[in-house]
């Protein structure tokens, strides 16, 4: 692909799928090399390099040995508790192996589930390479979910095995995990698995069940100098279930291939991320949610780069925290979140310029949409371009972004870019299902098949795999996002929020994007949410709940109701009194999941007088309070 460029890489990506996919390949290594690479005959069950055998941890870890054993693989990084280790990558491989003995000392086999319920600690990455080398699937659980929400996940992959600790760390305190998980497992029906639990010396575990439980330290001293050989298995073969939320309330097992997930890691870390081997590497993300799979885990040690594993928030023990880690491990490569950067948006810029960042040549955002003022925030303060990736727990890899790796296109503030090589995009009317043009919004779709590192189906249930995905449009099988999107005349695609977030005023259709966008056009918004809400005469009307740089500017009944006229004024310039809000809240934070997405259902029924619903993932209960005190104030 040296020397093509973005358009014409897109293109054979899509019209010659096979010759493309198959060069690709050759990224990684094969125990059988596949002669083909895409099997199209059950569409939309896409299999990838079908007569093709490999194995995840090899490509993660043992394939680097010859040249990189001695290189840093990773670095683990905690400020919470003030931690920090490496490991090379033979030292990764030692520990790996070790686990590996003692998960099949304790009766896992190839195709068994391993559950890890851990915090972000080496040893979960540990626990996820480990069980891929034995041909099992491992489901992560973002530790902190409820009891109820992990005993639904333990029903539903039946694992064999569970991994965890004693304890996580937030802000300083103490999250004890294991007595949740034995929650879960009297709440679960599913058999009773092996557990075996890292004792981190936060919150002792007064509670080991006899035969059941196994220390992480006693088992590895037994398996110290275990050699345990990959098991080679099918490129179609599961590599992992990451669960994720569902309309039914049930949430969907979304379940990974091994080979195509391999591959497109592979190849996007060249391409998108412009990501060389041995460089370093930093992702801020939880191994929980899909982005720290890919991105924390898989693609940088595919890549053999240096990955940095961070325990902690943005802002402790100073907001320099994350710019002190890029000068001191000279990092080229940086991911995180809008939401993150919105969050250090509200400190003193000077943080921004504190550390030497010479080494870092892009900052990729993704996991919500990316408002212009903050990406040209962050982007000045940096002084590195900022790229908008959008993607989904289901595709495991980007579907829109600008990809420097092949060729550095021009970006536009608020859009990530073009279609990503394998993706082909329609954007489709709602209710006709016609693909529209440019300038049109309508719902982005994927026409079959998905590419290389996307889900192959829900785990267990393949019916509901495709009435989810692939039954929005009558006679035309194409994988619905969810999302609105519109698309330039230049081909650029704009992402305006969920189909389900979209607010009709009298007729008019509006996503919430866009009026969150023009809402940060006023100097003083750090960070808003808009909801549509149930209105007698427009059907909804849009409600603001904002997040002020300085709250005391708002302080009184008439200095209030004058910033959220100014708010209202800011949406008027912007988008036109269609999109103006009925109402603004000013809120001191906003509801948010402890990995960053705002919970705008859970204010939207507050907002109409609704249940919230499932709150297992908020973070601070305090902000929904807020919102409830704001819609009823006293």
């Amino acid at each position: 692909m040296a020397g093509a460029g973005y358009k014409a890489t897109h293109e054979r990506s899509i019209r010659d799928r096979e010759g493309f996919w198959l060069e690709e390949a050759s990224r990684i290594d094969w125990r059988v090399k596949p002669t083909t690479a895409l099997d199209a005959s059950r569409l939309p069950f896409a299999q990838w390099f079908p007569d093709g055998q490999t194995n995840l941890c090899h490509n993660a870890v043992d394939r680097h040995l010859p040249e990189r054993g001695a290189q840093s693989a990773l670095v683990y990084i905690s400020s919470e508790t003030g931690a920090t280790r490496t490991f090379t990558y033979a030292q990764v491989y030692r520990e790996v192996n070790r686990l590996a003995g003692a998960m099949k000392g304790l009766g896992v086999e190839c195709g068994d589930r391993v559950l890890i319920y851990m915090p972000m600690v080496p040893e979960a990455i540990f626990a996820m390479l480990a069980t891929v080398r034995l041909g099992a699937v491992h489901s992560v659980v973002f530790g902190g979910f409820a009891a109820a929400s992990l005993a639904a996940r333990i029903d539903d992959a039946q694992p064999r095995l569970i991994m965890t600790a004693d304890a996580g760390m937030r802000m300083g305190k103490v999250i004890p995990l294991k007595p949740l998980l034995d929650e879960a497992l009297a709440l679960s029906a599913a058999a009773t698995p092996q557990v075996v639990v890292l004792d981190r010396g936060l919150a002792p575990d007064r509670a080991r069940v006899a035969g059941r439980d196994h220390d992480y330290a006693r088992l590895r001293g037994i398996h110290m100098n275990d050699e345990i050989a990959c098991e080679w298995v099918p490129s179609s073969h599961p590599s992992y279930i990451l669960y994720t939320s569902g309309t039914t309330g049930r949430p969907k097992g979304v379940q990974r291939d091994t080979g195509g997930y391999a591959v497109a890691l592979a190849s996007s870390m060249e391409y998108i991320y412009d990501s060389r081997p041995g460089e370093a590497w930093f992702c801020t993300s939880d191994i929980g949610w899909v982005v720290g799979h890919s991105y924390i885990v898989y693609a940088p040690l595919i890549n053999g780069s240096t990955t940095i594993l961070y325990e902690g928030l943005p802002m402790r023990p100073d907001p320099g925290v994350w710019w002190k880690i890029v000068q001191d491990y000279r990092v080229s490569g940086m991911f995180s979140s809008p939401t993150a950067i919105r969050v250090l948006k509200k400190q003193d810029p000077a943080w921004l310029g504190r550390y030497d960042l010479s080494t870092l040549r892009f900052l990729f955002l993704a996991g919500e949409p990316l408002d212009e003022p903050t990406s040209a925030w962050i982007s000045k303060g940096l002084g590195v371009p900022v790229i908008d990736n959008y993607w989904q727990t289901e595709t495991g890899w980007p579907i829109l972004t600008a990809q420097p790796g092949i060729e550095d296109t021009p970006r536009k503030i608020g859009s990530p870019s073009f279609a990503t090589y394998g993706y082909e995009l329609e954007i489709r009317d709602e209710q006709t299902g016609a693909a529209l043009g440019a300038g049109q919004k309508g719902v982005l779709c994927i026409v079959p098949p998905l590419p290389p590192g996307c889900m192959s189906t829900i785990w267990r249930d393949d019916e509901r795999f495709i009435s989810t995905y692939f039954s929005s449009f009558r006679g035309a099988p194409v994988y619905t996002t969810f999302d609105w999107a519109t698309r330039d005349e230049d081909g650029y695609y704009f992402i305006l929020g969920r189909t389900d977030d979209v607010i009709n005023v009298a007729g008019h259709r509006l996503g919430t994007r866009e009026i969150e966008e023009a809402v940060q056009t006023h100097a003083n918004v750090a960070e808003c949410a808009v909801v549509g809400v149930a209105d007698a005469l427009k059907g909804q009307v849009p409600v603001a709940f904002v997040v002020l740089k300085d709250p005391a500017r708002a302080e009184g009944a008439l200095q209030c109701s004058a910033h959220a006229r100014e708010v209202q004024h800011a949406v008027d310039t912007h988008i036109g009194a269609i999109g103006r809000p009925a109402q603004v809240h000013f809120v001191a934070a906003l509801p948010k999941t402890r990995s960053g997405k705002l919970l705008r259902r859970s204010i939207q029924a507050l907002a109409e007088g609704r249940d919230p619903g499932d709150l297992t993932t908020l973070e601070d209960p305090a902000a929904l309070e807020q919102v409830r005190e704001a819609l009823n104030p006293r």
